[in-house]
């Protein structure tokens, strides 16, 4: 693949992982100037600070209800100060910087041919067919980037009303500008383009409905704060998949707010599917938010090229990338009803959000832990570091779904000496029993609870009552002294102790000096 085949969307806040981002740009971020967000601990305190509006230094810019968040904007000049009295708020559970989100383009070859190796490399064509069906119009997947062109000839028949936050108005159309070629756009058609037009593109879910909410404007540029509303939009509207294809290099505290909303999709029962970032790094070791937030709704996708192999820009990691998915040279949808191929891991996670959303429309009942757990169990063994090592497989997954074969969630992780980790059977028939293949590991309780003892690796197998029996992939143990940036899949969230939440930490020791107490200052 040539570097003018691909698109980058840098964040030097929130990175858009549109296709490549560069090793440098990935890992910068920008914070807006004199912007914070602050979350308060109770909706009461939260209207009560909204209600003031403006102080002598300091005035409301925007405010999330939702999320009992914030947007202030502070006087520079008296900055330290303003954050030493917010910090200092008992009604202030914490303060982080507002992110500037930017976006670029490297020149695009238009591709005359309309081919998707990836529709065949994961058998989807076989999976309608297996199935009757191509999805449900019951299944809403929420497209969070750039907005999307509702009008094009492959998507207007599967769009429904969404939101733009960037001018605050139900029109999400996707934008063009010299920073974005139609990268929400591109997203959609991956998931669900209605195949119906001649020389056109199929998604994986041709039956669906997408719902566009933009972020991003046409010059590639946003903040976290309109991040965080663009997905407690989707929880108001009860989406049941969020595609998300972007992400920031930034530490959990700077990234608090952020995944707040993504436990409060996973409170609300939405499959959050998240592009893993294309920094070419390993995520185990690289802080990458909301790829790495670990929670149980959380699928975290890797990029494939068409021999399974890694591109040498995609991220990965056995602890916080779950699978891998086709996302290289991917033919799909921009503006204006013009087709194009991309790269990236954005292409493989709306590739993986498509189908989710095709797994739905035949099992409604299934949750965000147990579709990855049938998506790593069924997928193709690759050489990609993931923690299944898999690249997903429509047919063979479709067939466990229709099936009602028994597996086990989750089907892979990683666990701390001493943590624990609840195993369920999925699809068995009465009551599961559990076993341990390596003892020495850790030992499973009567009701699938895994308590980890020992460094090692081991798999869990579930029976159920009629003799029928699946297993794990490798559940790894690492010392007690490893740390990982994402929590086990088990919980999690909020920030922890003794991070800079300000994301400077010379501001953070100047405020320390004056208030010692503060939770970082310890």
């Amino acid at each position: 693949m040539r570097i003018g085949q691909r698109i980058a969307m840098t964040v030097t806040g929130l990175v858009a992982g549109l296709v490549l981002i560069s090793g440098s740009a990935f890992g910068q971020t920008e914070q807006i100037p004199g912007e914070y967000l602050v979350k308060y601990k109770g909706q009461q305190h939260f209207f009560s600070a909204a209600s003031i509006g403006t102080t002598q230094h300091m005035f409301v810019a925007d405010q999330n209800p939702y999320a009992k968040l914030l947007k202030v904007k502070v006087d520079m000049a008296q900055e330290q100060n303003v954050l030493v009295q917010l910090l200092s708020n008992p009604n202030v559970e914490y303060v982080v910087p507002n992110q500037r989100v930017h976006a670029f383009t490297a020149p695009v070859e238009p591709v005359a041919l309309r081919e998707q190796w990836a529709i065949k490399k994961v058998g989807i064509e076989a999976a309608w067919a297996k199935a009757g069906n191509k999805g449900s119009k019951k299944v809403t997947v929420a497209v969070i980037d750039t907005g999307t062109d509702y009008k094009h000839e492959s998507l207007a028949q599967n769009m429904v009303t969404g939101f733009d936050f960037v001018t605050n108005s139900p029109d999400a159309m996707d934008k063009v500008g010299s920073q974005n070629p139609g990268h929400g756009t591109h997203c959609a058609g991956i998931i669900g383009a209605t195949g119906l037009i001649n020389n056109g593109t199929t998604g994986i879910s041709p039956d669906v409905n997408i719902m566009p909410i933009r972020f991003l404007d046409e010059n590639g540029s946003g903040d976290l704060n309109n991040g965080i509303k663009a997905i407690d939009f989707a929880i108001q509207k009860k989406v049941q998949v969020i595609s998300a294809s972007w992400g920031a290099t930034i530490s959990r505290s700077q990234a608090g707010p952020l995944v707040e909303a993504v436990k409060r999709a996973d409170d609300a029962g939405i499959i959050f599917v998240v592009a893993a970032a294309n920094d070419g790094k390993n995520n185990d070791t690289t802080e990458v938010y909301p790829s790495n937030s670990g929670f149980p709704n959380t699928i975290s996708v890797a990029a494939s090229g068409p021999n399974d192999e890694k591109p040498y820009w995609s991220n990965y990691g056995t602890k916080t990338v779950h699978l891998a998915a086709p996302g290289l040279d991917i033919m799909s949808t921009l503006p204006g009803n013009k087709y194009q191929n991309l790269s990236g891991t954005s292409m493989a996670t709306p590739l993986v959000s498509g189908l989710v959303a095709f797994l739905l429309a035949q099992d409604s009942t299934l949750t965000g832990a147990q579709v990855r757990a049938l998506l790593q169990t069924t997928g193709a063994t690759t050489q990609i570091q993931t923690a299944s090592n898999t690249r997903v497989d429509a047919l063979a997954a479709t067939e466990a779904v229709l099936s009602k074969k028994l597996f086990i969630a989750p089907a892979a992780a990683t666990l701390k000496v001493g943590e624990t980790l609840k195993f369920s059977g999925v699809h068995g028939a009465g009551n599961y029993s559990y076993a341990v293949a390596n003892g020495s590991v850790g030992s499973i309780a009567a009701d699938g609870t895994f308590t980890a003892s020992a460094k090692g690796d081991t798999t869990v197998a579930v029976k159920d009552a009629s003799g029928s029996s699946a297993s794990s992939l490798q559940i790894h143990v690492v010392d007690g002294s490893s740390t990982t940036p994402q929590p086990p899949d088990n919980g999690g969230g909020g920030m922890p102790g003794g991070d800079c939440p300000l994301g400077d930490q010379q501001m953070c020791d100047i405020i320390c000096q004056m208030k010692p107490d503060l939770p970082f200052c310890k």
